[in-house]
């Protein structure tokens, strides 16, 4: 790597952290009672003059922009560790099962504790997405399939099966029909601290383990033989990169619902910001999925306040034309 490139990589991680910590301030002030940046550094400091601007802070505003961050670094990464194991640029989050395992398991979660919901649906869906991926990597690894193609293929199925029983389950319950539809939509609006401390037990790891695999995924991106060649234990390091990715994955969903585009789009973005050095774009994707959700989730509760918008509609109206506009660029 040389000096130059170096000094780009810094200052663009430099540049999207200050930009990450200015957003997170206007996000804290950002809501039905807007707070000033000023207002805001008080309550964080507890020296607030109004008590209410405290309580809004610490026991709302505060958990939900951490949740969210965390939530957007975790499925940015997993789109990094897809992106590398499949040498796909279209890989997301989602590849293996892990979408379709977390909706049937919230699924489930819902129709079991109706009509008081007793068992919370992020608790399903962290079990029914580590349960799926689980089931993917196993069929592959029994297939005739020794390279990613057995995942591909196993997690291509899996989800259409999932999705189908979804759709079957919800057909059969129709009372439950509402409150999982808005979940699958992706939601921050019951954020809390106890989510963030869910979260922070499976997306912190996985994002670290992804992170850690970043020299294989760059000996992957020549091909599996060459990868092979330059000593890598290519079944290990798969199993690495699918578990990795799937318990950020998984965190993510279990508190969020399915939000699509951030694995996909952070990816990218940041390849073109640094290159694709993957021990570079791992924390640079981690940034801008952070930012991107950040920026989605403010425009979800603003745009048509009191009403607050699902998540998921904003990051496919910001993913969608950007991501078209990476594809033309990278035609040209």
């Amino acid at each position: 790597m040389s000096i130059k490139t170096s000094a780009r990589i810094k200052l663009a991680i430099g540049s999207l952290i200050l930009i990450l910590l200015a957003v997170l301030i206007l996000s804290l002030g950002v809501g039905a009672v807007r707070l000033t940046p000023l207002e805001v550094f008080s309550a964080l400091a507890d020296r607030a003059m109004k008590n209410w601007h405290r309580s809004i802070i610490w026991d709302f505003r505060l958990p939900r922009v951490l949740l969210v961050s965390l939530c957007g670094a975790a499925l940015a990464s997993a789109g990094v560790g897809f992106q590398g194991l499949f040498r796909n640029p279209l890989a997301d989050p989602y590849v293996v099962g892990a979408s379709g395992g977390a909706a049937l398991g919230a699924t489930l979660a819902a129709i079991f504790s109706f009509p008081n919901f007793s068992i919370p649906l992020g608790a399903g869906a962290l079990v029914g997405s580590l349960l799926a991926v689980m089931v993917v990597y196993m069929i592959s690894e029994i297939s005739n399939f020794d390279s990613v193609a057995g995942i591909l293929l196993a997690g291509s199925a899996m989800s259409t099966m999932l999705t189908a029983v979804v759709t079957l389950l919800l057909l059969l319950n129709d009372e439950v029909l509402h409150g999982i539809y808005a979940w699958l939509l992706g939601s921050f609006s019951s954020a809390n601290w106890s989510q963030l401390k869910q979260t922070c037990i499976l997306a912190p790891p996985g994002m670290i383990c992804t992170w850690l695999m970043a020299r294989s995924m760059d000996a992957l991106a020549s091909g599996e033989e060459s990868a092979h060649a330059l000593g890598l234990n290519l079944r290990k390091a798969r199993l690495i990169i699918v578990l990795g990715s799937s318990m950020a994955t998984a965190a993510a969903v279990s508190v969020s619902g399915i939000i699509g585009f951030i694995g996909l789009i952070a990816p990218h973005l940041a390849r073109a910001l640094i290159g694709a050095n993957h021990k570079s774009v791992v924390p640079v994707s981690m940034l801008l999925g952070s930012l991107l959700l950040l920026v989605a989730d403010d425009l979800a509760r603003t745009l048509m306040a009191p009403i607050e918008m699902p998540v998921g509609i904003f990051t496919a109206l910001l993913g969608g034309p950007l991501f078209l506009y990476l594809l033309q660029k990278g035609g040209k």
